[in-house]
């Protein structure tokens, strides 16, 4: 199943280099408020850690309950930089035209970001948004989200090619919070 991903992942890094990106736009809504909101980390009910890797994610599903704050400790144990993004699939739709906008800006190389060509670029293409974190090869970051509706949302990297590879996850709200 890996292998297919990285293969997958190739040809969808050379399908998203072909793109006329001329054309795109960035898409209002992207901060996250259709899934959640930003949390406080003394709120957070628990800690998950999550491993990104070439093209994965470990887990792959995480279960939430609507009205749940968590805390996700993000680890990139993979050789390429990724995203940790949560939204729904139409937020990840648009914010993958965004994420092909920034590398064609030279912002994101396969294996980091060019700090200096972010800091050049308007609000709307810096990648800040409380929903979503890029985390180079070897580092760590966090999110604190309180998830507020049920609905269907993923997590997932928006580099280009690195979505259609298969780097995506899904919440699964449960009822019963009781229950982790």
């Amino acid at each position: 199943m890996r292998s297919f991903r990285i293969t997958a992942f190739a040809a969808a890094l050379t399908a998203s280099a072909l793109m006329p990106l001329a054309s795109l736009q960035a898409a209002p809504g992207h901060s996250g408020g259709q899934v959640g909101e930003p949390g406080k980390k003394a709120e957070a009910g628990r800690t998950l850690t999550v491993m990104l890797e070439d093209n994965f994610y470990e887990p792959e599903r995480i279960t939430v309950v609507a009205g749940e704050t968590v805390r996700f400790v993000i680890k990139n144990k993979g050789e390429f930089l990724h995203e940790f993004n949560i939204g729904t699939p139409e937020m990840h739709a648009a914010h993958q035209k965004e994420m092909a906008m920034m590398a064609e800006h030279g912002m994101l190389t396969p294996t980091g970001i060019d700090k200096n060509a972010m800091a050049k670029m308007d609000h709307s293409m810096k990648h800040d948004d409380p929903n979503s974190v890029l985390v180079e090869p070897g580092k760590s970051a966090e999110i604190v989200w309180k998830f507020t509706n049920a609905g269907t949302i993923e997590f997932a990297c928006n580099i280009p090619g690195h979505y259609e590879a298969g780097m995506v996850g899904t919440f699964q709200f449960r009822s019963n919070p009781s229950k982790k």
